[in-house]
């Protein structure tokens, strides 16, 4: 069981009292499998992305074993290209059951090393993970597109979509960035990688025409501001313009509109780009909605349909619990979740040339 005082930092008014927080970590930890896999949960599927959200709440919550034997699973799951397959099957032998390698699932390994290294300090873990880093964003870069947009994904046969996603291109800027700290810290600078960044930066502020159309997804309005790109008074305008779009009051936020369903992990990451433009009483209101979401044995439920009142899908998820985890941690100041996401101290790329 997790101690109380590893979980000070996850205590927030009106969000989580210790004895929550200790109980939803208990609940994540019990979802994760002796390799160090997290899958969605128990029977569920593993994609790596979940995986190492889970592994950095788990971190913020003090429990760096069990997050670096996350970090192992990935090390050791890696594809010779760097990639890793979208979905593998929850089981002793985690098969693959999507042969599709998609570009921000590869790249969120970066984010998730330096966050674990952050909260450790462990340059022995930094040293060991940077070849999978490394690897991984290289994979990530080789699908880059001339307008500085990233591929989505790679199909099973090996063949690179010549389309990208706001939503996934956002999330592997903020992993470009953290791969470039990490590049930054051990004396090893990547130009190419701080070029490819300033073009990515670029297309994501200033040309949506760029991406695939994916306007009513809750995640293509916040994820610029929570993926860095979009800060400051551009940030807080991109946010006002989708709020009554998007945030049902006293609920949390829609997945997708105009469907009558609000999830908790979009409500919890809401709540975290909240927190990055400044505005942690907006933040807290968004995590104070989503208690409604909450399981009495300490996990979170992904979806509340409103209209139906009804609880759907029927699953309590690890990627669920680990995302409100983050975002109350960098509310109560935990120092490796604050620099990750607040990234006044990550790198910025170099600005393009082009427009």
């Amino acid at each position: 069981m997790t101690s109380p005082e590893r979980t000070e930092r996850l205590v927030l008014d009106g969000v989580l009292t210790a004895a929550q927080a200790r109980q939803t970590v208990d609940g994540l930890l019990a979802i994760q499998r002796p390799d160090g896999a997290i899958p969605w949960f128990r029977g569920g599927h593993l994609d790596p992305w979940d995986h190492t959200e889970a592994a950095m709440a788990l971190d913020a919550a003090g429990e760096h074993a069990a997050a670096e034997a996350a970090y192992r699973w990935l090390a050791e799951h890696q594809l010779p290209d760097g990639s890793w397959y979208s979905a593998y099957a929850d089981g002793e032998v985690q098969k693959p059951t999507d042969l599709a390698r998609e570009s921000n699932f590869c790249a969120y390994v970066a984010v998730g090393a330096w966050h674990h290294f952050l909260s450790t300090r462990d340059e022995a873990f930094l040293e060991r993970m940077w070849p999978v880093v490394f690897a991984a964003v290289e994979y990530v870069l080789r699908l880059q597109l001339p307008g500085g947009q990233i591929g989505w994904k790679r199909e099973a046969d090996g063949t690179a979509l010549g389309e990208a996603l706001l939503t996934g291109s956002s999330s592997v800027h903020h992993a470009l960035r953290c791969a470039l700290a990490i590049a930054e810290h051990r004396q090893q600078p990547q130009p190419d990688w701080e070029l490819a960044l300033g073009l990515l930066g670029h297309a994501v502020r200033r040309h949506p025409e760029r991406f695939l159309d994916k306007g009513r997804y809750s995640m293509d309005w916040y994820y610029p501001v929570l993926g860095g790109a979009l800060c400051g008074e551009e940030g807080r305008a991109r946010i006002d313009e989708g709020w009554d779009r998007f945030v049902v009051d006293g609920l949390g936020v829609r997945c997708v509109v105009p469907n009558p369903w609000v999830t908790g992990g979009e409500s919890a990451e809401l709540a975290l780009a909240l927190w990055v433009l400044g505005d942690r009483e907006g933040a807290r209101r968004i995590l104070e909605w989503v208690r409604h979401l909450r399981d009495g044995g300490g996990l979170y439920w992904t979806g509340y349909v409103y209209e139906d009142d009804a609880v759907w899908p029927q699953e309590l998820t690890s990627w669920t619990a680990g995302s409100l985890l983050l975002a109350v941690a960098a509310l109560g100041g935990d120092e490796a979740t604050v620099q990750v996401f607040g990234g006044e101290r990550l790198p910025r790329g170099l600005p393009p040339d082009c427009c």
